[in-house]
């Protein structure tokens, strides 16, 4: 669900940055047609690259588990032996890849090697490794969590009897600790769409600046201007 939400996410920016007319209210055509293009066409390349990152984090915690165990020496070189392998296309496993199956339907391991391509072209690779906007959300999704919690809080406190049909005494911690995850859930969902626009504005930058600026000329000076000051020797030419 989530890498849908990324994928239909890099479509609406990709059609607001190319044809902004397509993108310019609620419900616009390029929000229906990028949520069909999602669910439909590059679906499989959405499952295709879920099934791979799945694939990874098993190994890693079969490895793991391995270790554990002196005894299972073959085991461990196994695995190693397949990590080694599937080195080559965790590179393609990353938030980028998306972004270019959302804006041009690529296959998830063409849409991969493609915008890391566009990156090592352009000498951006630095921008992409000092990027913290999951670092910012993440603690803006925390912050609504915490706030949710409190309020939980202050009401199990109030109202002692409001989760007695779970047999805790403490309403209060009850209170807080199911405000925190549920403000956190619906706060990282809000926040992940935000990380998929970011993340597609970046690879448009990088791919389209002449239609940015021929579309969105304010927003394409001040960006440009702030990118310059943050790495001027990737973006002295902008």
């Amino acid at each position: 669900i989530q890498n849908t939400m990324h994928v239909t996410t890099a479509g609406v920016i990709g059609t607001w940055w190319f044809v902004p007319w397509e993108a310019s209210s609620c419900w616009s055509q390029g929000l229906t047609e990028s949520f069909v293009r999602a669910t439909t066409y590059s679906f499989g390349s959405i499952c295709f690259g879920s099934f791979l990152v799945a694939l990874v984090q098993a190994l890693r915690a079969l490895h793991r588990m391995a270790h554990e165990n002196d005894d299972c020496s073959i085991l461990i070189c196994f695995i190693d032996c397949i990590l080694g392998c599937i080195e080559s296309i965790i590179e393609y496993l990353n938030k980028w890849a998306y972004v270019y199956v959302g804006l041009y339907g690529y296959g998830y391991l063409e849409a991969g090697r493609n915008v890391i391509t566009l990156f090592q072209n352009k000498g951006w690779t630095a921008i992409i490794t000092d990027d913290l906007v999951d670092n910012v959300l993440l603690m803006v999704s925390v912050g609504i969590g915490l706030f949710t919690g409190l309020v939980g809080l202050i009401l199990g406190t109030l109202d002692k009897n409001l989760f007695a049909g779970i047999n805790y005494d403490n309403a209060g911690a009850v209170g807080f600790i199911l405000g925190f995850l549920v403000g956190f859930l619906f706060a990282s969902i809000l926040m992940s769409v935000v990380g998929s626009a970011v993340n597609t504005v970046i690879v448009c930058f990088a791919e389209a600046p002449a239609e940015f600026q021929q579309n969105h000329p304010e927003l394409s000076n001040e960006m440009r201007m702030a990118w310059r000051q943050a790495w001027p020797a990737e973006c002295g030419a902008l």
